[in-house]
C-alpha cells in the first residue's frame, strides 16, 4: 500500500512514507510491480464480493490493479520452460 486516500476529501497521503518499496526492490534485484492505494473502497467492495476491478473498472486502482496483473503476466511468461521432454513418453499399442 502506497498511499492513503482520504474518503472525505480525496486528498492522497504517503502515510508510511514513500520510496521504501522501490529502494528494497533495489536491493533484493526485483522489479517494483506497482503500488496499490489504501483506500476504504477497495476494501469494501472487496468484502462485498464487488473487487474494484469489476465495482469500478476506470478508476485510478482498477486501472493499477490491471497494470500490475500485465506487469506480472509478463514476468511470469519470460520465466516459461519447455518441460515436454520429462515427462515419460505414453504409447498405446493395439493388441
Amino acid at each position: 500500500m502506497a498511499m492513503h486516500t482520504c474518503s472525505k476529501c480525496g486528498n492522497e497521503e504517503h502515510i508510511f512514507g514513500s520510496g521504501g518499496a522501490e529502494k528494497m526492490c533495489l536491493d533484493y534485484g526485483v522489479s517494483l510491480l506497482g503500488s496499490l492505494p489504501l483506500d476504504i473502497k477497495i476494501r469494501e467492495q472487496a468484502d462485498n464480493g464487488n473487487p474494484t476491478v469489476v465495482a469500478e473498472p476506470e478508476s485510478n486502482a482498477a486501472k493499477t490493479y490491471k497494470k500490475i496483473a500485465r506487469l506480472t503476466a509478463i514476468k511470469v511468461s519470460k520465466l516459461a520452460q519447455d518441460y515436454s521432454n520429462k515427462f515419460p513418453n505414453i504409447v498405446i499399442q493395439k493388441t
